[in-house]
């Protein structure tokens, strides 16, 4: 999964504490695509119809800075992804637990201790 502008811009929102509206028509990859493909709302005429603001809250640099950032936390917990996937159901869990109690068996530490072994931390 690729990390989209509007991921980037929408992080930069949530850490700044703003709602800043916007819309993104196709998908920028320089400075003066973004200035042009990237508009943000000011406010909305009496229709109510946006209308679009002059500047930009967030430079270029700013958003593909967050937008690496964010790719970067992504792929690094792919491990994560997989192992979830990998994982027993938690009712198999529950029910490997409960014969390993009544067997003395290890059936249980054994399933969870190969998923981590076949998806290791990266």
């Amino acid at each position: 999964m690729t990390i989209s502008i509007s991921e980037a811009i929408q992080s930069l929102n949530t850490k700044g504490g703003n709602t800043h509206e916007y819309v993104i028509t196709g998908t920028p990859t320089s400075e003066a695509e973004y200035k042009s493909l990237v508009q943000f709302v000011k406010s909305e005429d009496a229709n109510g119809n946006a209308v679009f603001s002059s500047t930009q809250p967030y430079t270029w640099s700013q958003v593909s800075t967050e937008q690496a950032a964010l790719q970067t936390t992504y792929n690094s917990l792919a491990y994560a992804r997989e192992r979830a996937k990998s994982y027993p159901s938690i009712q198999d869990q529950l029910d490997m637990q409960y014969w390993d109690n009544v067997n003395s068996t290890t059936t249980w530490k054994d399933a969870i201790a190969k998923v981590k072994s076949d998806n290791p931390k990266g």
